[in-house]
């Protein structure tokens, strides 16, 4: 498809709206890294700037994923999904962007959009690459907002949307939501890559022998579901503020964790994590594996500009899922 981006003309009826007939828009840059959404630094004439999201189809590189039944974490995009999020983090004393304004309709743009404070260009990622001392602070703020999220518990896991709109409750266990969505991901990559497809079985088999060895529970908290730290901004005041939470939902805080000792490396511990479920925690894990050898491939066969490092990230997980076979 032809995909045209936001120009600062666009977006001139939505600034003299929100900030006032006599503002004008002086620079807007589309910021990398947004695959779902379009996420763009709004500077005005005053010097001040914000943060644009926009979910117009334009803007996301992604083809569907396979469907998985009770899935909180497919399709986690969409403004209804950030609202949701935002209410609820907030309420649990979570540094998120300060929301501006929120046009859900696309009465403005055509396409749903919300607009939020501008928490500065500084990642934790690059803050734990280039300054470990001055990243201690701000991992430290991250371990106890994952606690309240994680011990802010809900009637079922699932979309906080969904549940909150009454849908239908899940009746079967998250792991089982788990085997089906690894199994599924397995599938699809078995089609792309000959070394998976050999050995379809042999994975197939160790996910079941993983699902197998977890217990029962229901006890369901909020998780941010991917959340590394490039989804983490830290402000000049050492502030770590939660981003790109479209996919926070009520579920197993092993599946946080797993994808967070993952993303974190040898910062995890600075998290200070809880004791967990280690057979449910290493289930989670390698359904993980799975799902970024096949969300990578997928996303690789579309125009997404930066093809060669979803290919690499796919690479790098089909070596962790064929060395415990």
């Amino acid at each position: 498809m032809t995909r045209t981006f936001l120009r600062p003309d666009d977006v001139r009826d939505l600034v003299a709206e929100q900030f006032g007939a006599d503002r004008r828009p002086a620079a807007l840059d589309r910021l990398t890294g947004g695959s779902k959404k379009g996420v763009y630094r709004l500077r005005l004439d005053d010097a001040t700037s914000v943060i644009l999201y926009l979910w117009a189809e334009g803007e996301n590189y992604w083809p569907p994923s396979p469907a998985v039944e009770d899935d909180p974490f497919t399709d986690a995009s969409g403004a209804d999904l950030f609202a949701a999020g935002h209410a609820a983090l907030t309420a649990a004393d979570v540094r998120v962007p300060r929301l501006l304004a929120l046009d859900p309709g696309g009465r403005h743009l055509g396409a749903a959009l919300a607009v939020v404070e501008d928490a500065g260009a500084t990642t934790l990622e690059a803050l734990m690459e280039h300054d470990p001392a001055a990243a201690a602070g701000p991992l430290a703020a991250l371990g106890d907002a994952l606690r309240r999220m994680h011990s802010t518990l809900g009637p079922s896991y699932g979309k906080l949307a969904h549940l909150a709109d009454g849908r239908a409750r899940p009746s079967r266990p998250a792991e089982d939501v788990v085997l089906d969505r690894a199994l599924a991901h397995l599938a699809a990559v078995a089609d792309r890559d000959a070394r998976m497809g050999r050995a379809h079985d042999r994975v197939a088999a160790h996910v079941r022998r993983l699902r197998d060895a977890v217990a029962p529970r229901e006890r369901y908290g909020l998780v941010h579901g991917e959340l590394g730290p490039d989804h983490v901004l830290v402000t000049p005041a050492g502030e770590p503020v939660m981003i790109d939470f479209e996919g926070l939902a009520y579920f197993d805080a092993e599946w946080e964790h797993a994808w967070l000792r993952m993303r974190f490396e040898d910062a995890y511990p600075a998290l200070r994590p809880p004791a967990l479920d280690p057979d449910r925690l290493e289930l989670y894990r390698y359904a993980q594996v799975l799902s970024l050898i096949e969300g990578p491939l997928r996303i690789a066969g579309t125009d997404f500009p930066d093809r060669r490092w979803m290919l690499d990230l796919a690479e790098w997980n089909i070596a962790k899922a064929l060395a415990v076979l």
